[in-house]
């Protein structure tokens, strides 16, 4: 039952990121670009995450290698969030960014769990 909860509160953090996120990078990405606002927010990204492993000892960072190559796109698609975003809230708000994203998120959700893949 804890778990549950502590795994609900995690989740509900991570939404609010992600309401957060959009908004504040779409305004990066108004004043300076597009390519600009992703640049800025995965190098914020990545050094928060190399601070957090190097206070952590590395983690398991050395075992990268043993990852499906097609895992490692991950990155790639998170660039492409944060470009679709960045474009879309400056010309159709941000509640209609997030329910297009959504909408699209379950769709390809329902399709993998129903297909088994990944």
């Amino acid at each position: 039952m804890e778990l549950i909860l502590i795994s609900g509160l995690v989740s509900l953090l991570g939404g609010i990121a992600v309401g957060l996120q959009g908004p504040l990078s779409s305004i990066i990405g108004q004043n300076i670009g597009i390519l600009e606002s992703v640049f800025i927010v995965h190098l914020g990204g990545a050094v928060l995450a190399g601070f957090l492993l190097l206070f952590s000892g590395g983690g398991n960072l050395s075992a990268w290698r043993s990852v499906p190559w097609y895992a490692l796109m991950a990155g790639f698609l998170g660039l492409l969030v944060i470009s679709s975003v960045n474009f879309s809230i400056p010309r159709i708000g941000v509640s209609a960014t997030i329910a297009f994203m959504v909408t699209a998120q379950l769709l390809v959700s329902m399709a993998l769990d129903h297909y088994g893949l990944l």
